[in-house]
Parts: C-alpha cells; sequence; structure tokens
C-alpha cells in the first residue's frame, strides 16, 4: 500500500536510491541515460506539467515526458543523473516516484491491433458505400451489358476489400479448424466468401443478382462489433512483470574493506551488502551492521515503520529509512520475497484469464447450430430442385448470412462499452471486457485498509490537549526527523501557526526518535520505550520535555473519501464485507469497528491475502478485492474481480479489472449496481438476437431470402441490439 508524498516534508516517505536505470543511445547523444519512474500519485493535467518542469530544472536532464495513462516519466539525461536524485526532486514537490528497471519492462507498447481494426472498419466502409450506390443503379433498371459492368465493378471494389477487411476473421477460423473446433469466426468467414463466391459466379454467369453489397457490409458490421469488443479489454501489460521492474537493479555490495555497485543478479547468499537511508532492499536478508526503521507498507500493509537492527530479517523492496545499514544476503534474484510475490500474482492471473464470457459460452453451441442448419439447406434444396446447386449454394449462403452472428458479436461489447462510458463519468476505469460479467456474479467484497479505505496519511489526533509550549517544542523536534509521523506531526502544528521553538544540538537517533537541548535539558520525541513512557494501545510518538511525565501525541489513518458510504451501500446490498490488512491488530480492528466490518484480519501477508481469497472462492464466494499496494497485487489478480485506486503502484493497476480514478471510494458499489444492469442487457441482447434468428431462419431454409435481403436483416438485429445496449447511458 502506497502512503501519499508530503510536500511538507520532503524525506517522509523514503522513495528507492539506485544507480542510474540503464544507459542507452538516443537522439539526445550517445552519452544519454535512458531513466523510467512510476508516479502513482500523478492524476491531471497540473500533474504532468508540475512533474515535467521539477524534472527539466535538474542539471543533466534534457528531456522529460510524463505518460498520465502509465502513469510514468521518461527521462533522458546526463550519465552522472541518477533515478535517485530525480526521485528526491519529485519528493520534495509531493510527487512520489519509484524507479523502474527497462530491462524487465517492455516501456514501448503500442495500440497496433486497436489501429488495425479502425484502418480495416475504414476501407469497408468506404467500399460499402461505393459498392451500395452501384446496386442502386442496378435496382433501378440497369439491364444486361450495364448490369454486369456495374457487377465487375463492384466486384473490383468488393473482393480485395473482403480479402483485406476479413483478415481478422479468416486467421481467427483458420487457427479454430487447425484446432478442431467451431468458433464464431467460422460461420463469419464461410459467410464472408459464399456471398462473395456467388455473386462472381452470377456475374460471371451474368446472373441478375449479385452480392457484392452483402458481403461488404457484413464486414463492415463485424469489424465494428469486434473494435468495440476489443477496446473494452485491458490494454495493459501483465502485473507480474510490473511488479518485477519494480525490483532494485542495482546493489552496493561489501568486499574486502571496498564498495563495489552490482548488478543485483550477481548478488549470491552470503554476501554483505550497504543500503543507505532512502534505499530499497535488494535482496532478502540478515542485518548484521546498523540501526534503522524500515518502511515495510509497500510488501505488508503496515502503516508504521519497525525498528530494525541486528539480527532483524528484511525482505526484498523495504525501504530503510533513517540509518545505514549492512544486511547479509539470503535471497536474490529469483530467490526473493518480491520475486516470489511476481510469480504468485503470475499463477493467480492465469487462473483468472480461464473465466468463459457469456459470449463464449453462447459460441459453443451457436456456431455447430449454424453450419448444421447451412449444410442442410444446401442438402434438402438440392434434393428439392433435382441438383440445382446454383440455387442450394444461394440458398446455404442466404441461411448462413442471416444467422451470422454479427448481433450476437454485438451483444456484450456494445452493452459492455455503454456501461463504461457510464462508469467513466461515475470515476470509474474499465479495464477488462469480461470485468462487468464478473463483477456482477460478486457476493463478496474484501477491502485492504492503508491506501484503500484509508490514504495512508497519519494525522495527529487531540493536539488541543497539549500546552502551547508542548506544541512549539514537537514542532522543532518533529521538523528534523524524516519520519512520517514526526512529518505529519510537523505539518499539522504548522497548520496550527505554532512557531517552532529553538532547540540546539538536534540529532536523530535511527530507529528511536529525535532529541535536542532545550533551556539546559534534553527533549526527545521518538519511541515509547526511549523516552520512558509506557506505550499506547494505539498509533502515537512521545515527547519528552525533561521535566514531568513523556506526553503520548495518538495518530489515526485519515479514512478516505466515501469509504464509509461505499461500506454501508455494499452491506445494504446483502454482500459479505471483509477488511484484510498487514497492520497490527488494533488499528485493523479499530477500523473495522469504525466501518460496522464484522469480518477482518490482521497482519497478512502478501501470500496469505492471496490465500482468503481462494479460501473464500473455495467456499463458492465470488470475491471482489479491492486494494492499492504490491502486497495486494496476488490477491487482486486471485479475485473473481478487482478493483484498485488510480494512486496505487502499476502492478495493482495492471492486476485489477477496474482503476477507481478520483479519491472517493463511494463509486465502488455504484460499480456494482451497474454491473448487474448490464447483464441483464446483455441476456435481453441475447434474447434479442436469438428471437430474430427464430423468425428469420424458417424465410431463409424457405428460399425466400437472398443474401442481399439476409445481410439486411442482419444489419437490422445489429442495430436493435447497439440501442438496447444504449439505454444504459
Amino acid at each position: 500500500m502506497t502512503t501519499p508524498a508530503l510536500s511538507a516534508c520532503p524525506a517522509c516517505l523514503a522513495a528507492p536510491a539506485a544507480e542510474r536505470l540503464a544507459a542507452a543511445p538516443s537522439a539526445s547523444g550517445p552519452s544519454a541515460a535512458r531513466l523510467f519512474l512510476s508516479l502513482p500519485t500523478a492524476h491531471c493535467a497540473t500533474c504532468i506539467a508540475d512533474v515535467e518542469r521539477a524534472l527539466a530544472s535538474v542539471p543533466g536532464v534534457r528531456t522529460a515526458r510524463v505518460n498520465l495513462t502509465l502513469k510514468r516519466a521518461a527521462i533522458e539525461a546526463a550519465p552522472q543523473v541518477t533515478a535517485e536524485t530525480l526521485i528526491r526532486v519529485l519528493d520534495a514537490i509531493g510527487y512520489e516516484a519509484h524507479e523502474l528497471d527497462p530491462d524487465t519492462l517492455a516501456m514501448t507498447a503500442t495500440d497496433r491491433r486497436g489501429r488495425d481494426l479502425l484502418m480495416r472498419i475504414g476501407v469497408s466502409g468506404f467500399a460499402m458505400m461505393n459498392v451500395m450506390l452501384l446496386s442502386v443503379a442496378v435496382w433501378s433498371g440497369a439491364e444486361a451489358a450495364t448490369r454486369d459492368l456495374f457487377h465487375w465493378i463492384s466486384a473490383a471494389i468488393a473482393l480485395p476489400t473482403v480479402i483485406f477487411a476479413g483478415q481478422p476473421f479468416f486467421a481467427s477460423a483458420w487457427t479454430a479448424l487447425k484446432a478442431r473446433r467451431l468458433g464464431m469466426d467460422v460461420p463469419i468467414s464461410l459467410a464472408l466468401i459464399l456471398a462473395s463466391g456467388i455473386s462472381v459466379y452470377e456475374t460471371a454467369q451474368h446472373g441478375h443478382h449479385a452480392y457484392f453489397d452483402a458481403a461488404v457490409m457484413l464486414s463492415f458490421f463485424l469489424l465494428v462489433g469486434r473494435y468495440l469488443d476489443y477496446r473494452t479489454r485491458a490494454i495493459a501489460r501483465s502485473a507480474a512483470e510490473e511488479l518485477a521492474a519494480l525490483e532494485v537493479p542495482r546493489a552496493t555490495r561489501l568486499a574486502g574493506g571496498t564498495e563495489t555497485v552490482v548488478p543485483v543478479a550477481e548478488l549470491r547468499p552470503g554476501d554483505r551488502v550497504l543500503v543507505r537511508p532512502g534505499a530499497r532492499m535488494p535482496a532478502d536478508g540478515i542485518v548484521t551492521e546498523g540501526a534503522s526503521e524500515l518502511d515495510r507498507s509497500l510488501l505488508t500493509g503496515e502503516s508504521l515503520p519497525v525498528w530494525a537492527g541486528e539480527g532483524t530479517a528484511v525482505s526484498a523492496g523495504e525501504v530503510n529509512l533513517t540509518g545505514p545499514l549492512t544486511v547479509r544476503v539470503t535471497a536474490a534474484g529469483r530467490e526473493s520475497s518480491l520475486h516470489r510475490m511476481a510469480e504468485l500474482v503470475a499463477i493467480a492471473e492465469s487462473a483468472r484469464s480461464r473465466y468463459t464470457s457469456l459470449a463464449d459460452r453462447a459460441a459453443r453451441f451457436y456456431s455447430p447450430a449454424v453450419h448444421l442448419l447451412a449444410l442442410t439447406s444446401f442438402l434438402a434444396w438440392l434434393r428439392i430442385t433435382g441438383g440445382d446447386v446454383r440455387h442450394a449454394l444461394n440458398v446455404a449462403a442466404a441461411v448462413l448470412i442471416i444467422t451470422c452472428p454479427c448481433a450476437l458479436g454485438l451483444a456484450v461489447p456494445a452493452v459492455v462499452t455503454a456501461a463504461s462510458g457510464r462508469l467513466f463519468r461515475k470515476g470509474l476505469l474499465i479495464k477488462d471486457g469480461t470485468a462487468l460479467e464478473r463483477l456482477a456474479e460478486v457476493d463478496c467484497v474484501v477491502f485492504d485498509k492503508t491506501g484503500t479505505l484509508t490514504l495512508g496519511a497519519p494525522e495527529p489526533l487531540d493536539l488541543d490537549a497539549l500546552p502551547p509550549e508542548d506544541l512549539a517544542l514537537a514542532a522543532a523536534l518533529a521538523g528534523a526527523s524524516s519520519h512520517p509521523l514526526a512529518c505529519a506531526l510537523a505539518e499539522a502544528v504548522r497548520g496550527r501557526g505554532v512557531v517552532a521553538t529553538p532547540v540546539a544540538a538536534l540529532r536523530e537517533v535511527p530507529g528511536y526518535g529525535i532529541e535536542g537541548q532545550w533551556q539546559g535539558r534534553t527533549v526527545r520525541l521518538g519511541r515509547a520505550g526511549w523516552v520512558g513512557a509506557t506505550p499506547a494501545a494505539t498509533t502515537a510518538t512521545y515527547l519528552d520535555t525533561g521535566t514531568g511525565a513523556p506526553r503520548a501525541i495518538a495518530f489515526a489513518d485519515r479514512l478516505r473519501p466515501g469509504a464509509a458510504e461505499a461500506v454501508a451501500a455494499l452491506r445494504a446490498r446483502g454482500l459479505s464485507v471483509w477488511l484484510v490488512s498487514g497492520d497490527v491488530p488494533a488499528v485493523v480492528a479499530a477500523l473495522a469497528g469504525r466501518l460496522g466490518i464484522a469480518d477482518w484480519r490482521a497482519e497478512a501477508l502478501p501470500a496469505e491475502k492471496a490465500a482468503l481469497v481462494a479460501d473464500l472462492s473455495a467456499q463458492g464466494r465470488r470475491v471482489l478485492m479491492v486494494g492499492d499496494g504490491l502486497n495486494d497485487t496476488a490477491a487482486l489478480a486471485a479475485a473473481h474481480a478487482s478493483i484498485s485506486p488510480a494512486s496505487a503502484l502499476d502492478a495493482a493497476r495492471a492486476a485489477s479489472d477496474i482503476v477507481l480514478l478520483g479519491q472517493d471510494l463511494a463509486p465502488v458499489a455504484e460499480a456494482l449496481r451497474v454491473a448487474v444492469k448490464a447483464r441483464r442487457r446483455i441476456r435481453e441482447n441475447f434474447a434479442l438476437s436469438f428471437g430474430y434468428n427464430v423468425i428469420a431462419v424458417p424465410v431463409a431454409l424457405i428460399g425466400l431470402a437472398t443474401p442481399l435481403a439476409a445481410a439486411l436483416a442482419m444489419s437490422i438485429s445489429s442495430i436493435s441490439v447497439s440501442l438496447n445496449a444504449l439505454r444504459l447511458r
């Protein structure tokens, strides 16, 4: 779970510190370094301007471009510019940043398939208009040589168009046939081929009717359906790849009293590495020297840093906050805990990808039925007409076209597109084509705590209870510390207009707190045991003024807007609600009680969160997981459906089906309501499609529908399905 950066304290959030990610030749010059940073809190055009302006001001930075969709910054800079430097600059203006390894993550993903489909739609649409104009001329009374000329011109336009525009269907049908199965694209391809083939035959035989317009019209409508379906599916990389890209690419290895920067892949168990304040752990290991505090929120969800000293076990991905640590490596690379989490995500993703959509389930029996009908009509008319292959083929082509699953293909994407537009206006971005279908089946919701139900930002409580002189003293001590609680306290006290008391000899004691000299006394702000106080049951820091008992300053995690409303709405719908967190039991229990959540689990590791989702699923529950951190990624991927806030890290956003664009959590309940309505519209569209076939197929079977009439009927059914879907808007 991520904690928003506080602009008042640049060091409040520890950021990864490592050497330059990669150096690659570019247009800027052969010595330019190519750096990539993840920006989980960037969300608008102002963010783009702020980040690009701040990065451009760094000496040595040549270009800086922010991609808001991917929440990433791509920087070209001189070799001496490091990711650590850029992260500190962004942290100072209030933007959290994490380095990404370009060797692990492909950063040049393009929307080639979408552009390809749009190009084919444009070609088929242009050809359809021209062929229809020629057809109108034939219908108006063109005879003999004139009619044949118009037919041949239509053929010259339609045949290349069908060959080009029909490629997605032909390729898919060929793949299905090689695998000895019948998919939706097999009858589509047959309909296109038969309509074109019969039209060429009729034209060569000086026939009165050709159906080039039907073939091109089919291509156009089917491509529109295919494009709508494509746009509703996720255009994102694997969450496992995103997660692996967050691994530290370099580490400082200690050997023979010297420091050497080496790739993490070269680390072996037993190696000693130096982890400076602000750096992420490059590998799993044991602390052998030093004392500090660790930020484990990205991996475990603990909202507070934990003390680390000699003998403390650390994991790859944890952030060292206050003091330098020497760590003996126990596992690195593919054996590290961060990499094992990536493997958990990959396994969960592959399991969820086996979900079968309503359209796929309908196709299982629809395609064989269509082929059987067309074959039956061909054989029957061949016998009725005494072997007239021409007439029998015309009837079979009409049956194939009239039963062509264009409306069926539009049934789901048209609804999903309409529902996605409605939810986008509510602040939710649908990433996966089957997300709404799965969301409508949800009966259990599992919430993460820090960064999801809460904003992950500590907030001091009851400051009014402190005397003004104590507040001024606390402001002086907190302002000299990089601890998250100290940063929050300093910001809150400054917001009250309190002027900090001058305190001399300020120094931070890693893992304990901050101390100084005031009026001849030692004053301290930090851990309970260090200042001689009894630890409270709640999150707190302690102020020792040198006289009297130390004073506790309690903190609470700030609740995300709409969190209480979302939980209440979900419970009102009869859904089971869980709270699962890596935080300590007292904090989790307090939040659960505050929101009225009866089922909760604390101190849950990433694998345990995924296991909880798996256990609920094994009980027959359809789980919606809502989370934002690396420690939630495996659970997000394993859940039946998943939602993550836009402030989440790339790994969590990539693993989720839906992204919450704003801070307000209330739209989560709206998403479930819209999903149920969308499923109802999809079923209505299937009913319309099959109802149309019940009426139209007998007409085609008895030979009363030409291929052109069949194409027109198919178009009407497609339009009706689209209009029904638009009711969702």
